[in-house]
């Protein structure tokens, strides 16, 4: 990042040495929260301190920049976001996730069954993560991942940044990208700027069974936003049907029944939305 730039590091509260390390390096403003608010909210702390007409970088703690970001900002303030290119470890793209389109029902329902991962060359997930498309030639696109992602401020004030409701984490960085194209605001991807992504950084510090539970509740709240009244009961029903599998594997390779009450949890949350589709607004963001 270039020198006029400057570092907003938000811990939500992290166990480890990350809030001293911040402190012993000036020109970054830290915010240390004494809990973890989720990744909506932290963005949301950060980007208050932009000032009018600044560009915003959003950065996550497993992404690290190995360029310079310049046509990143260029592209954001022309069109309004821009997104640049994550790579792995080795360097090689990471296809798949540094684009995708926006998940129709169908998409997000073969998520949930696993067909994606049993099949990732069908159709529906081909179009879906973008398989399609030439990762080296820049373009408009749809939906890039919130861990790097430049934007101006008018946009994120219009918008009113993330949606805290997707809490811990899932589902509000779409949300936001539909959010902007709707409000008439283009994504640009810029390959030529490009970040290494270690991946799951944060996503796999919490456990297994609170992760399926934020997963399924951050999936219905999308659905809920974005899909007519018909589809979103069609995807209730298959947050619940594709527990009853999901619940069966974890018993058997867990050996323990602590799958089972996650599950329920997640049936019983997904048979309320489907009778009340405006159970899933009203909902605690905690839930369940």
């Amino acid at each position: 990042m270039g020198p006029e730039m400057t570092a907003i590091v938000v811990d939500n509260a992290s166990s480890d040495n990350t809030v001293d390390l911040v402190r012993t390096r000036s020109g970054v403003r830290l915010i240390a929260n004494a809990e973890n608010r989720g990744f909506a909210a932290a963005a949301n702390q950060g980007a208050c301190y932009a000032n009018e007409g600044d560009s915003i970088l959003l950065l996550n703690p497993d992404v690290e920049s190995l360029t310079a970001v310049d046509e990143l900002t260029e592209s954001a303030h022309r069109h309004g976001l821009a997104a640049g290119r994550l790579v792995d470890q080795t360097g090689r793209t990471q296809a798949g996730f540094t684009l995708r389109r926006f998940p129709t029902p169908t998409a997000l329902v073969c998520e949930l069954f696993g067909i994606n991962r049993l099949w990732p060359s069908n159709p529906v997930n081909r179009r879906y993560r973008c398989m399609d498309l030439d990762y080296s030639q820049p373009r408009m696109v749809e939906q890039p991942p919130g861990a790097f992602l430049m934007l101006r401020q008018d946009v994120w004030k219009k918008l009113g940044g993330f949606d805290e409701q997707f809490y811990p984490v899932w589902f509000e960085d779409v949300d936001f990208c539909r959010r902007a194209v709707d409000a008439g605001f283009q994504i640009a991807y810029v390959p030529s700027v490009a970040a290494r992504h270690q991946g799951g950084h944060s996503v796999g510090q919490i456990p297994p069974g609170r992760r399926a539970t934020y997963w399924c509740v951050s999936l219905l709240r999308y659905g809920a936003k974005h899909f007519p009244p018909g589809a979103f009961r069609w995807v209730c029903a298959a947050v619940a049907l594709s527990s009853v599998p999901r619940m069966v594997v974890g018993m058997i390779s867990g050996r323990n029944l602590s799958s089972v009450g996650t599950y329920l949890r997640i049936i019983r949350f997904a048979g309320h939305c489907l009778v009340i589709p405006e159970h899933v607004r009203k909902a605690a963001v905690t839930v369940i």
